[in-house]
This record gives structure tokens, C-alpha cells and sequence, in this order.
């Protein structure tokens, strides 16, 4: 190691104080700041299916027999970490889909989804997440719950950064997505994406392949939402890059992968509860996904 001479103490306080005013480094919040709803978020459609409580920091949707409803984000962004803090449909949720995920506005979009498939009274909730670069998807992966989501609220988020996208529960990665374009695997970096929320009727398909219906005699289908936050990098729909990129906390290097930790606690998420994972689906893909390669846990 080379030698280095001792810097006096004037030039530490010049660095440290440069390092304050620079901005470019920020240390992760220890909890996401949560903000009243219609600070960042408006209804998508079915204004009267959004019920509003706390003064707008808790909001309901309700889906009925005539229409669901959702939220999107005033703003677009490039980049950030993303969270809501969600309580599911209880009881019979069979054929409802609860959403929450991030899309771009053109036709080869990028998008990041959380669905939750609701299911008979006493069968568990499926988590579905998938990702969507340049328009294709077709990358399920399904776990279980380690918890009943109908019982109290809890925290689903996103870290999206220029070398992966995490899925979080409660603060547990559940699934990664690195860049692999040097594998020739589009990963989203170039297209603002909105954050949406939504409740609707999906029994064509998302309970047990569509063999279990809606009961409706069960409506109104209630999704509860408080903890909105959202902590990205604004641009408009036509930006290609972040103004801010690399003075954001989620741009630092502790966050270009999983610390040990989180790859144990990732590793303990795809043993226990994993139903389907299409990285190992050789019926779909008899040969392996590239990104899947990269997945030291496959």
C-alpha cells in the first residue's frame, strides 16, 4: 500500500465541508418519509371508488361489479426507491388483482410490477412480480407470503438504479434484476416511468389459471394504502438520463448489489416460499433466460 502523508486538520474540515455543500453523497433514509396522497398521487379513474381518511394520508380502493380504480403519479421518474405501504383485500379475493408498479408511456415500455392474485377464503394471497424491458415481459416469478397482507398494513418498495431493480418486502429482497445489457438484455435506464396502484377484476386469469370466479355477492373488494413515498429522480416523459446521476443515495456504491445479508435473506424467500420462478421454467425456456445466468442463486 503506498505511503500517504497525514492531511493537517484545516484541509480535513475544508473536505468534510465541501462533501456537506456538494450534495453528492446521501445516506439512505432509515424509513421511507411518507407524504398525504395527493401530494405526488391523483386518480387514474372511478373517482368515487377512492375513499380518503386521515386527511388523504390513508386512502381505500373499492372494486364492485361495475368498475375497479387506481392512482398514478403527478410525476415521471428515472431512477429512486419507491414504496407503499398496502393492506389486501380480505376474505374472498378470488379473481381480484391488487397492482403496484412502475411503467413508461410508450408502446416498448419498461415496467416493474408487484400483483398480488387474490384467492378463496383461506387460501394464501400469490405474490406475482414481473419486468418488462423494451416492451417484452414474460418474467414471472411467483412467491407466497411469509404473512396474511389482509390483516395489517405492509411495506412492498423498489430500488431501481443504473445496475438492478430490487423487490422488497418488508424490507427483504425478494427478487433482483441486474443490468445485463453487456448479455445483450435490455434493462430499463433511459425511460421515466410513472408509479400506479390499481384494483380490479382479473378472474379470467388470476385465480388458479381463471378457474375461480369473481362472488361478487362479497363486494365492495376493499385494498387499503397509506406510507406513500416516493424518493426518484423527476424528469419528463422525454428524458434519457438523470440530472442527478450519481448524487443520490440509491446511486451510491453500496447500493449496486445485495449485501451478504440480503442475499441469505433473498436465497431463504426463493427456498421457502417460491411457486414458480420462469428462470427455472425449461418448458417455457428450454434455454436459460440470459439475465438468469447472473443470478447466482439459480
Amino acid at each position: 500500500m503506498p505511503c500517504r502523508s497525514m492531511a493537517s486538520p484545516h484541509w480535513i474540515l475544508l473536505l468534510v465541508l465541501l462533501f456537506i455543500v456538494s450534495g453528492t453523497m446521501g445516506a439512505p433514509p432509515k424509513r421511507p418519509v411518507a407524504v398525504p396522497f395527493g401530494r405526488n398521487y391523483a386518480p387514474t379513474w372511478a373517482l368515487d371508488h377512492i375513499k380518503y381518511y386521515n386527511g388523504g394520508s390513508e386512502i381505500e380502493l373499492h372494486l364492485d361489479k361495475y368498475t375497479g380504480t387506481g392512482f398514478q403519479s403527478k410525476g415521471s421518474y428515472l431512477f429512486g426507491h419507491f414504496s407503499m405501504q398496502i393492506k389486501l383485500v380480505p376474505g374472498d379475493s378470488a379473481g381480484t388483482v391488487t397492482a403496484f408498479y412502475l411503467s413508461s408511456q410508450n408502446s416498448e415500455h419498461d415496467e416493474i410490477d408487484f400483483e398480488f392474485l387474490g384467492n378463496r377464503t383461506g387460501q394464501p394471497y400469490i405474490l406475482q412480480t414481473n419486468v418488462f424491458t423494451g416492451g417484452k415481459g414474460d418474467r414471472e416469478q411467483r412467491i407466497y407470503l411469509w404473512f396474511d397482507p389482509t390483516k395489517a398494513y405492509h411495506s412492498y418498495s423498489v430500488l431501481w438504479n443504473m445496475y438492478l431493480v430490487v423487490f422488497f418486502v418488508d424490507d427483504i429482497p425478494i427478487r433482483v434484476f441486474k443490468n445485463c445489457k453487456d448479455l445483450g438484455v435490455r434493462f430499463p435506464f433511459n425511460q421515466p416511468m410513472k408509479i400506479y396502484s390499481s384494483l380490479w377484476n382479473a378472474d379470467d386469469w388470476a385465480t388458479r389459471g381463471g378457474l375461480e370466479k369473481t362472488d361478487w355477492s362479497k363486494a365492495p373488494f376493499i385494498a387499503a394504502y397509506k406510507g406513500f413515498h416516493i424518493d426518484g429522480c423527476e424528469s419528463s416523459v422525454e428524458a434519457k438520463f438523470c440530472a442527478t446521476q450519481g448524487k443520490r443515495w440509491w446511486d451510491q456504491k453500496e447500493f449496486q448489489d445485495l449485501d451478504s445479508y440480503q442475499w441469505r435473506r433473498l436465497l431463504w424467500v426463493r427456498t421457502k416460499f417460491t411457486i414458480y420462478n420462469y428462470c427455472t421454467d425449461r418448458v417455457r425456456y428450454p434455454t436459460v433466460p440470459p439475465e438468469c445466468r447472473r443470478d447466482r442463486d439459480i
